[in-house]
């Protein structure tokens, strides 16, 4: 049975009304972004670095734990050493996870979150700088840390007002605005960002075309002045729809010169064909790419220019080949 009209209209007023309430808190957060932020970026950025800090330890109790799992994996994955650790499984026995070469941050709206108590004392004693993420200043957590990040007195944007909405998406935000910030203090590139996702659809759209192509013995390449029949049996062979056309004198020797493509071969079917040389059906001056090239950006040019490979070239010279079927099996569909 379909939902009545005015049923209908009633959930998507409150889905609105809960968007821009939690939108309205990220823009209070925004504008309240103070030297604090800064201090707590100078605090993190030394986790792993000549202050000989190992890790971000993060920490928070239900839904803060949840946002604060989140920001971990964020971290982590953007360059910052980073885990969780739960504040009840620290007060038995965890707490040895957490040194003094670590930086704390801690979790909680009302910052009087009572299980964290134990991870406050215990950077207390060894000096560990702790963050705190906080709507109350002055509560136990604002006060206890070395660096308070306070969120701004917004609404959740539960209709009875309760449950953790704009709190902890304000949480999450400013955990990712710590990270990101991070990032760029670091010079974190798009190569590491592939180094921590090798797998999955991240990871592939990070292969480089050198990573792909075939090289070595593999190559379909012939010399100029070699002849048609030759060549057909080569590309025959190889099965890859082209072969390159390399100079074999002087300064030009091994140097891309052209490539012979199917196309090439229907545009110059005739009863002598056998008896040309390659340098007399060869496209010359084809289009190359380079081997640091995202594999993802030649399947693009493959689909732009309605072609099925490249030649990967270095200096003039070509040193692999790269296949569309290639950049399928890599999931760059």
């Amino acid at each position: 049975m379909p939902t009545p009209k005015g049923v209908a209209a009633g959930d998507i007023a409150v889905a609105r009304r809960v968007l821009l309430t939690e939108a309205n808190g990220l823009a209070a957060l925004a504008a309240g972004l103070d030297g604090a932020f800064t201090r707590a970026l100078d605090v993190l950025s030394r986790v792993g670095g000549e202050a000989g800090h190992a890790r971000v330890i993060i920490s928070g109790m239900g839904k803060s734990g949840h946002v604060a799992r989140k920001i971990a994996a964020t971290m982590a994955s953007t360059g910052t050493p980073a885990m969780f650790v739960h504040p009840g499984e620290a007060s038995h026995g965890d707490l040895g996870m957490v040194t003094s070469g670590d930086a704390l941050i801690c979790l909680s709206n009302s910052g009087e979150t009572k299980e964290l108590a134990d991870l406050i004392a215990h950077a207390k004693r060894f000096a560990i700088p702790m963050i705190g993420i906080t709507s109350k200043a002055r509560s136990a957590l604002g006060q206890a840390s070395d660096v308070v990040l306070v969120l701004p007195p917004v609404e959740e944007a539960c209709s009875i007002g309760m449950a953790p909405t704009t709190s902890t998406t304000m949480m999450l935000a400013l955990g990712d605005a710590l990270a990101v910030a991070l990032l760029d203090r670091k010079g974190f590139t798009k190569e590491d960002f592939h180094n921590f996702h090798p797998g999955g659809k991240l990871g592939s759209q990070l292969v480089k075309v050198k990573d792909l192509m075939h090289t070595g013995q593999s190559l379909p390449l012939v010399p100029l002045g070699t002849g048609m029949g030759e060549a057909l049996v080569m590309m025959t062979g190889r099965s890859f729809g082209c072969i390159g056309i390399v100079g074999k004198q002087g300064r030009e020797k091994g140097r891309l010169a052209g490539i012979l493509t199917d196309g090439d071969l229907r545009r110059h079917i005739r009863d002598d064909l056998l008896k040309l040389k390659v340098e007399q059906v060869m496209t010359k001056s084809p289009a190359v790419i380079a081997p640091n090239l995202l594999a993802v950006e030649a399947l693009r040019e493959m689909n732009k220019r309605r072609i099925t490979a490249f030649f990967v070239v270095d200096g003039g010279k070509p040193i692999g080949i790269l296949h569309m079927h290639d950049c399928v099996r890599a999931g760059l569909t």
